[in-house]
């Protein structure tokens, strides 16, 4: 040290600093793109990075560093999934008498829609459950209500598992009857987003400090950008392991159209009860044992053996930066490929990638009816604009798209026919696919499907079709300005 600094004093020191710094960002680009190239990931995705670290190798280094890296095969994700697979292979092995009589029926029922479910049990991502009644919540007036209710009822445990809790109006009553329960002697676990949850205020605290097992999911405030791809999307309540809630509403005022928020709010979400609980309540118990090291058993009062007889078919799908393979993708992949009249999207952040858009072009070219809602106007400049990029391919095999236009449209759901919907937390871009923590209901029932269809017929009445002819006629600067988003698309 004391002969580079004797150096350095010796000479013209910044020219040797200039050098300096001009060899340790050479190294790192190498660096950088050796290790893109090793991972061996998407090439379009590695090209993107590589344009960008010659053509902008600071900003390059800093979106690599901040974005690009890969964690999912670090050791803290390897981990949670092979214990996550131990877990759905002991709740497998606890069910498996009656799973091969459930495939059967299926089958009859849905034909080779039955091949998603055989799927998620041969992946050990889900077992098929029967006796099951699923409520459609259309916006927050529906839901928050309806969860309210259920929590108030709750006897021994609550499980909430969000990416989104606001400390507004809605957040604050429902931590309020939080509190009432854990004073009541009612078990309450709770585990938030910790970057999603930024304006979750001290409800954190006030529970924890009322006996709550509370866990930031993914803390960053020391490891921000370690931790900022990989995020727990989810929105899970379950009560008593009787009652669960999933789908795309969070905990947050904006989601209540009272007119508080100038933005009409449009988005699904699910009450379930029966079986399926069960695999919700399991899904949970995955995402607590990952924050908390801890479990709690497979028996009542936390899963319950339903005494329903509404023969409704469920699985769940849930996939994260721990799954071997992108699950939540490949279901709604095998759902699309499966469609025999139509295909039904409700999407806010449409940015496919290429098996989800020939998937969608295939089905429009060979006659099926393929409907796509999207934003008018969405919440971010840069997916509005990339997603309207791929607007014109599908218009061209024959996708009839429109635009919502009462507000912004936030559901996630999908209709395949008339006996086969899922709802969840998962958007159709790389993000949901690949990064981060999604769950999903894969519902295969025609009563079910007939409610998701009428509220998708009302949204088409607040809907613009697109027409294909008005959309080539745009202006050079629409169409330029969607283009350049696009490229980035790779980057996230």
């Amino acid at each position: 040290m004391y002969q580079v600094l004797y150096f350095l004093w010796g000479t013209n020191w910044h020219i040797a600093l200039k050098i300096i710094g001009y060899v340790l960002i050479s190294l790192s680009f190498l660096g950088v793109v050796g290790t893109i190239l090793l991972e061996n990931r998407n090439p379009v995705k590695a090209m993107a990075y590589i344009m960008l670290l010659v053509f902008v190798p600071i900003l390059g280094l800093v979106v690599y560093y901040y974005l690009g890296r890969d964690l999912r095969k670090k050791r803290r994700f390897t981990l949670k999934g092979s214990k996550d697979e131990t877990l759905m292979l002991r709740y497998w092995e606890s069910q498996r008498k009656e799973i091969d009589q459930m495939q059967l029926q299926l089958r009859k029922q849905v034909a080779s829609k039955q091949e998603i479910s055989a799927m998620l049990l041969n992946t050990r991502h889900s077992v098929l459950s029967c006796d099951n009644r699923v409520q459609l919540l259309l916006n927050g007036e529906e839901k928050f209500p309806a969860v309210m209710d259920a929590l108030r009822a709750a006897k021994h445990h609550i499980h909430i598992e969000y990416y989104i809790f606001a400390a507004d109006d809605v957040g604050n009553a429902i931590a309020e009857i939080l509190l009432e329960k854990l004073r009541a002697g009612v078990e309450v676990r709770f585990i938030y987003d910790d970057l999603g949850c930024d304006k979750i205020g001290d409800i954190p605290d006030l529970l924890e400090e009322n006996g709550a097992e509370v866990f930031a999911f993914s803390p960053v405030l020391i490891n921000f950008y370690l931790n900022a791809n990989y995020r727990n999307h989810r929105k899970i309540i379950i009560i008593d392991g009787e009652v669960g809630f999933t789908g795309g509403i969070n905990i947050d005022d904006r989601y209540l159209n009272n007119a508080k928020h100038p933005v009409f709010w449009r988005d699904t979400h699910l009450k379930l009860e029966g079986d399926v609980v069960n695999l919700l309540q399991l899904q949970f118990m995955m995402s607590y044992r990952y924050c908390s090291k801890q479990t709690f058993p497979f028996s009542p009062p936390y899963f319950h053996r339903s005494d329903l007889n509404e023969n409704c078919f469920a699985d769940i799908v849930a996939s994260g930066p721990d799954s071997e393979f992108p699950m939540a993708m490949q279901t709604i992949l095998m759902a699309i490929n499966n469609a025999r009249r139509s295909i039904r999207i409700s999407n806010p952040y449409f940015i496919p990638n290429e098996q989800i858009l020939t998937a969608l072009q295939m089905a429009a070219l060979s006659g099926k009816t393929v409907q796509l809602i999207l934003p008018f106007r969405g919440d971010s400049f840069f997916v509005q604009h990339a997603a309207q990029s791929y607007i014109k391919s599908l218009l061209d095999a024959g996708v009839k798209v429109y635009f919502y236009q009462k507000g912004f449209i936030h559901a996630k759901s999908i209709a395949i026919d008339d006996n086969l919907a899922i709802v969840g937390s998962v958007n159709l871009d790389y993000r949901s696919f690949y990064l981060n923590s999604e769950i999903a209901v894969v519902v295969y029932d025609k009563t079910f499907v007939h409610k998701l269809n009428a509220a998708f017929e009302q949204d088409l009445q607040d809907s613009e079709h697109i027409d294909r002819r008005s959309w080539r006629n745009r202006s050079l600067w629409q169409k330029f300005i969607d283009g350049v988003c696009r490229l980035l698309t790779p980057l996230l």
